[in-house]
């Protein structure tokens, strides 16, 4: 029987090609395919092995198969990045009209400076996730209140010689649970809780936290916004909810919403073609279960190649 380590080896140094690959002095560094470049790209970032991060160019059209990987380039450092996509031919870098992205402004500088006739895509997911951790914010400072409250009853009970009974609230929660256990009904529409037990928990919680109900309320605002079809209209309400965050009620918004109004001419073309970069994430988590199913990466220029069998 022919022990599995001695296949691994055979294939890496003969069957697979990886010993004659044109990119190879380079591909830890950067990896380029002209070839499968399109008018529609997204770019984001994926931690390859150990915590090292790389940059990945991906073609929507491609549909995360072949074709689909355009560049990887080790770290994202916006002089790294250009000094690799500026490789490109500019007849090709001319062609790309689109571009989706997180909300990294070194990428975004780098983006800007290559691809000069390419429109910037915020993705809206990411505009979300913002809001909905400035929510959270709001969550975990009732919390750890909650808790700085119940271990002074609890010091206070063995003071005086007497059992501590915690307060029960009207679904079963102590105080420190129902904030604890309506972490993900808050990320979800009033519409969309369909469980009665999650429905009374937060009920509960915002009766006794109204705070709480009213980030949850600005949080959907803007949630609500991305529904909308007209961008003239989704301007009057993006402006509107950036000035309203600036309320000392929403006091946990504001660096957020000062954010967002860096980002405003970027997350308002998500309106034009309703661009996302989901593309970019899901090709990310199939790197990812790639990883996971090689057990880790143990040589990443190898690990690169077969990535780029599978998807270059």
């Amino acid at each position: 029987m022919v022990k599995p380590a001695t296949l691994i080896r055979q294939y890496k140094k003969h069957s697979s090609g990886f010993k004659d690959w044109d990119q190879a002095s380079h591909a830890d560094k950067w990896l380029l395919f002209p070839e499968n470049v399109g008018p529609n790209l997204s770019i984001d970032e994926v931690s390859m092995s150990n915590g090292e991060l790389y940059t990945l160019l991906t073609n929507k059209s491609g549909k995360g198969r072949k074709g689909s990987l355009v560049a990887s380039i080790q770290g994202t450092r916006t002089r790294d990045l250009a000094w690799v996509l500026l490789k490109l031919p500019a007849r090709l870098r001319a062609t790309i009209l689109e571009i989706s992205m997180d909300m990294a402004k070194n990428i975004e500088s780098a983006v800007r400076e290559v691809f000069f006739n390419a429109k910037i895509v915020t993705d809206r997911f990411h505009v979300v996730q913002l809001a909905q951790r400035c929510l959270q914010q709001v969550r975990i400072q009732q919390w750890r209140k909650e808790l700085e409250n119940e271990n002074e009853e609890m010091a206070l009970a063995h003071k005086f010689g007497q059992k501590y009974r915690p307060e029960e609230l009207v679904n079963g929660d102590t105080p420190k649970q129902l904030l604890a256990r309506c972490r993900f009904s808050l990320m979800k529409f009033d519409s969309q809780i369909k469980d009665n037990n999650q429905w009374l928990r937060l009920r509960t919680a915002f009766e006794r936290y109204p705070e709480l109900e009213q980030a949850y309320r600005h949080t959907l605002q803007l949630r609500e916004i991305f529904n909308l079809k007209d961008r003239r209209v989704a301007q009057i309400r993006l402006d509107a909810w950036i000035k309203k965050s600036k309320d000392k009620c929403f006091k946990e918004f504001y660096s957020a919403a000062k954010s967002l109004k860096w980002h405003r001419e970027t997350i308002l073309n998500f309106f034009d073609n309703r661009t996302t970069n989901a593309s970019a994430e899901s090709f990310n988590a199939r790197i990812k279960l790639f990883r996971a199913n090689q057990k880790g990466v143990r040589d990443t220029k190898f690990f690169l190649f077969r990535i780029c069998k599978l998807y270059a």
